[in-house]
């Protein structure tokens, strides 16, 4: 199956408003939960960067397109699907012309490399997002996430790992 070039799905938005501000804006209407666009030109990368996307335990990819510009967002209007190498509308509501293309960014990665203060507005804002590494489970279910990222919170929980990624000794922590 043919599926049209990125550039008629989407549009980057520069902002001379400072970085990180630049935004990915939907050029089309599509229904909750369809295909926006295969992940294509990808390249692996052995070094996590803040444009890299995490596609498992521990190897990542440099998009090399304009899908570099989709913002974080807890209230997302799409998911990257990076075991079916796919950017999908989420499945509780459709994505309109004109609308920000963002994704959950903890759904992808474990561990990020530049962690920030989220400033989307949503109810179930994440405040700093660091990676799902450091989220509690409770908190994660929130959303959509990766096999990989299913999968190292599944690893912590029979590791006892506490959600700062650090084991768990069971005994309770002064802060000293």
């Amino acid at each position: 199956m043919s599926h049209p070039p990125l550039s008629k799905l989407v549009k980057v938005v520069h902002s001379n408003t400072g970085d990180f501000s630049s935004k990915l804006i939907s050029l089309v209407d599509r229904e909750p939960g369809s295909l926006l666009t295969p992940i294509a030109g990808s390249v692996r990368t052995d070094s996590r960067a803040y444009t890299s996307v995490q596609i498992s335990e521990d190897a990542d990819i440099e998009l090399n397109s304009d899908l570099v510009f989709a913002n974080h967002s807890c209230s997302p209007s799409v998911i990257f699907d990076m075991e079916n190498f796919e950017v999908r509308v989420v499945a509780h509501r459709a994505l309109r012309s004109g609308e920000e293309v963002t994704f959950f960014y903890p759904s992808t990665e474990w561990e990020m490399q530049q962690p920030f203060e989220c400033c989307c507005g949503s109810q179930k804002c994440l405040g700093l997002v660091r990676g799902a590494k450091f989220a509690d489970d409770d908190v994660l279910r929130r959303w959509w996430l990766n096999g990989h990222v299913e999968r190292l919170l599944a690893a912590r929980r029979k590791g006892g790992m506490e959600s700062s990624g650090v084991p768990s000794t069971g005994v309770e922590s002064n802060g000293i």
